[in-house]
């Protein structure tokens, strides 16, 4: 297929900022994509970019640092992760805010801020304002001939990220569709949308510009390596035919998780598992192409796990990412009928995920319990529950409802009687549901946080693991350079997103800390090939 400076593997987020950096450098670069869409997972993401010391919030007035941000990433860092991780994190926060600046350039990108606090804004370093950002919608007709091969998603991407928040449209869609109807009817004309739809269609239409080219239903089934074990291309399959590309700079996997590789993701998560929202070519390829060559594989137990809804998605089974868990009249409890985290805590999934040394478990299985008030809250909760009529279980007591879920009973009553009790004191002492500059945001005010579970029949549901994307892969340096176990170099090889082992794992530090250091890590590959790899 010819012969370039530079190799992508992956579509996504990570993979265009790293081509559209190359490219930009006068770099020759191919993005292959093994599947028919362009766009990957973040083409059906929500497009939440979590980006300190950003230059759109520096613009209005808002102060920020690149020191700030590393302070604020050493402080909620899961413990014992800065010895292997702090000179990644601190080359995400010296790139970040350049990164943000040379795709506002050179892309038709249009970014705004998000009323979002950071999860952990308390700490030093957090931030109630400023570093959550998404684009403004933008019209797929603007791909030309690829405007039909842009990946959809099952979030509505008609609306724009900030118009979900301010229009609650999880609780009132017929009243956010009404009120917006003018805009909504212009998106549809234009063929427009926002969130991940106008994320990947601003990058992939600056990558067009710059030069780069795309070649879909394209998969890399082996990397070549010259006398020196220098990555120097890949062997690639297309329409059932095999051929070699060459890269003279450098291959980019950027191929995002191994959620859909079934071993894989139970050898790495074991225990209850809900479901997927992620594309179903996110089968691992990148990280078999890496260790392939030698590349040591770390943090693979590491994911972005988010509750998801129950829906289809190309005909087939699948999550959609939505926090269905905070809703008045109802709390999560753990296999042994007991709450384990503020059921508005940002990081439930990692709660959720929480592993013995050994690996195993520590709460799965997980349910949500509530008593009908909780079926109320949203019509579409409702229509997501039809696609798994089996999901919800319902009982006239807690009793019945804990043998229905396979919990203990007493223990089951007994939380529950205690949790009536914290909604009459109007305090969660326990987990603190509510109180902080995260869950204020969320929740509103203390009525919409704490509400009793006592007016049958009651409800439950599973809620254990979902995965956005696994977050383990390749280990790299602070360059995005793929590492051996050895902490050696292969030279020609860089890795980012979600393919490389990801330096900020499953607890994440904002709404957007997949997007915005995927973006970051692309961006950061490409500058080490332009200015460290000649």
């Amino acid at each position: 297929m010819g012969e370039y400076d530079v190799l992508v593997i992956g579509s996504g987020s990570a993979a265009c900022s790293a081509a559209l950096r190359a490219a930009k450098g006068d770099l020759k670069v191919l993005v292959i994509e093994k599947s028919e869409w362009l766009g990957g997972t973040s083409a059906m993401s929500g497009a939440g970019v979590w980006i300190p010391a950003n230059h759109v919030a520096a613009e209005v007035g808002i102060a920020d640092s690149r020191e700030d941000a590393l302070a604020y990433l050493r402080a909620v860092a899961p413990e014992g992760w800065e010895q292997k991780e702090d000179a990644l994190w601190s080359a995400f926060a010296k790139a970040a805010p350049d990164m943000l600046r040379f795709l506002s350039i050179n892309t038709p990108l249009d970014f705004r801020l998000i009323n979002e606090p950071d999860p952990f804004a308390e700490a030093p370093g957090g931030k109630l304002y400023g570093r959550m950002l998404s684009p403004r919608p933008l019209s797929r007709r603007i791909l030309g001939r690829f405007a039909a091969r842009l990946r959809r998603s099952t979030l509505p991407h008609s609306f724009t990220y900030q118009e979900v928040v301010d229009l609650d449209l999880y609780h009132h869609p017929i009243r956010a569709g009404f009120k917006l109807w003018p805009r909504l009817l212009w998106r549809w004309l234009t063929n427009s949308g926002g969130q991940g739809t106008a994320l990947m269609t601003g990058l992939i239409r600056g990558c067009l510009d710059a030069g780069v080219t795309f070649r879909l239903g394209t998969r890399a089934i082996t990397l070549l390596q010259d006398p020196d074990s220098r990555i120097i291309g890949a062997e690639v399959e297309s329409s059932g035919r095999r051929m070699t590309i060459l890269a003279r700079r450098g291959v980019v996997i950027a191929t995002g998780g191994f959620e859909w590789d079934a071993e894989m993701r139970k050898r790495h998560f074991p225990g209850a598992f809900d479901r997927i929202g992620s594309p179903r070519g996110n089968e691992g390829d990148g990280q078999k192409l890496a260790a392939s060559v030698g590349a040591h594989l770390d943090r693979m137990d590491q994911a972005n796990v988010y509750p998801c809804l129950p829906t289809r998605y190309q005909g087939q089974p699948h999550g959609l990412p939505m926090t269905f868990q905070a809703e008045p009249h109802s709390i999560v409890v753990n296999r042994e009928g007991r709450r384990f985290i503020s059921e508005n805590d940002f990081n439930i999934g990692e709660a959720i995920d929480a592993r013995e040394p050994d690996g195993a478990p520590v709460n799965l299985p997980c349910y949500l319990v509530g008593d009908h008030r909780f079926m109320k809250t949203s019509l579409p909760f409702r229509w997501y529950a039809s696609y798994e009529r089996d999901w919800v279980k319902k009982a006239d007591t807690i009793a019945g409802l804990a043998t229905k879920l396979g919990l203990p009973p007493a223990a089951l009553e007994e939380t529950i009687a205690r949790w009536n009790g914290l909604c009459a004191k109007g305090r969660d002492t326990d987990f603190h549901r509510g109180e902080n500059g995260w869950e204020e945001y969320k929740a509103h005010s203390p009525e919409g946080r704490l509400k009793a579970i006592d007016k049958p029949p009651y409800v439950g549901m599973t809620i254990n693991r979902s995965i956005l994307g696994t977050k383990g892969g390749a280990r790299t340096n602070e360059r995005a350079q793929v590492l051996r176990s050895d902490g050696s170099i292969i030279s020609g090889l860089y890795a980012a997103g979600l393919a490389m082992a990801n330096p900020i794992g499953t607890r994440a530090v904002g709404a957007g800390t997949t997007l915005g250091p995927n973006l970051t890590w692309g961006f950061i590959a490409a500058e080490t090939i332009l200015f460290q790899n000649r």
